[in-house]
């Protein structure tokens, strides 16, 4: 979160050989955290709060995933009951998050995070983001995010293929 704030991986509008260059770190770096990911995944983990202030970065300026507060067991008993609370951060917290249910919870979730955070780092900001969490949840719920490439039109065409693929409301899409 300090890195996105202080600019080190703002959006580039200056030249497309500039944006390029940001971008190809921005894909190395979401690269590694998915591969992080899937690690936990491979555990039967899910973190369920990925968010930039939940990415730390070592002396060498690798990225690894901190916090794991929310995180879950796939196959825990206690995962599959009902809660009453909300559990994430609305700006990267997946749809199905917001049904109050675990049961429908899965891996994928993790994976519209990362796809949030994708969005964030190419664009400047989440692709939800109220003036309240709840406002967050509305729009997440009912509306549709703007197309990367308009917010940021030297967005590279793949990257934000992908960006919307890990933040489809539906997550078997």
């Amino acid at each position: 979160a300090e890195h996105i704030a202080s600019g080190d991986f703002a959006p580039s509008r200056t030249s497309a050989h500039e944006a390029q260059g940001e971008q190809r770190k921005i894909a190395s770096l979401i690269r590694t955290l998915a591969l992080a990911a899937h690690h936990a995944h491979q555990r039967g983990v899910i973190h369920r709060d990925l968010k930039p202030a939940n990415v730390l970065f070592d002396s060498a300026g690798e990225p690894h995933i901190a916090d794991f507060g929310l995180a879950r067991q796939l196959d825990s008993e206690s995962f599959c009951t009902a809660s009453s609370k909300l559990a994430g951060t609305p700006a990267y917290m997946a749809p199905e998050q917001t049904r109050l249910t675990s049961s429908e919870l899965t891996t994928g979730v993790d994976v519209y995070a990362l796809g949030a955070i994708l969005y964030e780092l190419l664009t400047g900001g989440p692709p939800f983001i109220g003036e309240t969490p709840l406002e967050s949840i509305r729009q997440l719920v009912e509306e549709e995010p703007r197309q990367p490439r308009s917010l940021n039109p030297l967005t590279d065409p793949d990257l934000a293929v992908i960006c919307l693929k890990c933040i489809e409301k539906e997550p078997a899409r």
